[in-house]
């Protein structure tokens, strides 16, 4: 536009030209299956895999029985458990695309000189786990027992209804970002360490995984999946909860992330290469 304040100046206009068309929008209720939601985990930790997960996998299954999306991500923390998401792949091709997604990465790490079982971070393992593989099983359950349907690239359009897979990095915030980008209008995230990444612009549900967190974050943190660990209630019980807030919050109702707002972008696009 021929510098920063013309460019300025040309966006303003803009917005201001198709604010009358905007404020025709009305809201009008939709189907559950147009849901796309993002299944995302960060600060894991011993519990992950037993708590919230699972009961994140369960909501998984009602969202796409009812017509909707999962998008599972992170690849270097899928590494190890590949082999559970291939069996369930509704075609070969897709089994493939996942596993050459897999050599991908062994490649880059290899050639960093790095290695792919090496992912857990500090917080993780004073959380409880000890290599990738123990966070990877735990990992995969946020997917729930449905075929996968697809295989996506990074922020690639996501277009398959059911549960499907994007190329991601293991670092959350890029992670949500090309999720986001690729068309979820919601995300799920647990945490057992007490990650408080909301993910701007879309509604994010932070889900705890042990209740000692939970009430010590409370500000933060909406279900607590802690539930499950001390026989309050099952895997089946937390997920049929975390369902139905999915459907209040794609209503209009604000999440803790939400509510709380902090005043900054809370997205990180993979623009500097492959991130562990």
């Amino acid at each position: 536009m021929g510098g920063t304040r013309k460019t300025v100046e040309a966006g303003i206009a803009f917005v201001r030209e198709v604010l009358a068309e905007a404020n025709q929008a009305q809201r009008e209720p939709i189907p559950a299956s147009e849901l796309i939601v993002a299944l995302q985990c960060g600060g894991s930790d011993g519990y992950s895999g037993i708590t919230a997960n699972p009961a994140l996998g369960a909501a998984s299954d009602l969202v796409v029985r009812h017509g909707g999306t999962v998008i599972l991500s992170e690849t270097p923390e899928t590494y190890g458990a590949e082999h559970l998401l291939t069996r369930r792949a509704t075609s070969r091709d897709v089994g493939e695309k996942l596993v050459g997604l897999m050599r991908w990465w062994e490649a880059y790490t290899e050639r960093e000189g790095a290695e792919m079982n090496a992912n857990p971070s500090p917080g993780n393992k004073a959380g409880g786990l000890t290599t990738i593989l123990e966070k990877s099983l735990g990992a995969m359950a946020k997917a729930g027992t449905t075929n996968l349907t697809a295989v996506y690239n990074y922020a690639e359009p996501v277009t398959e209804k059911g549960f499907v897979f994007m190329d991601t990095p293991g670092y959350d915030p890029v992670g949500a970002t090309g999720q986001v980008a690729g068309g979820a209008n919601l995300m799920c995230f647990t945490t057992g360490r007490g990650s408080v990444f909301g993910m701007k612009p879309a509604p994010s549900i932070k889900l705890a995984t042990n209740t000692a967190m939970f009430e010590r974050m409370s500000e933060d943190m909406d279900i607590n999946c802690g539930t499950i660990v001390t026989g309050e209630e099952s895997i089946e019980a937390c997920g049929q909860r975390i369902f139905e807030m999915m459907l209040r919050v794609a209503s209009g109702e604000k999440s803790k992330s939400e509510a709380y707002d902090f005043g900054g972008s809370e997205f990180a696009p993979w623009v500097i290469g492959a991130t562990m």
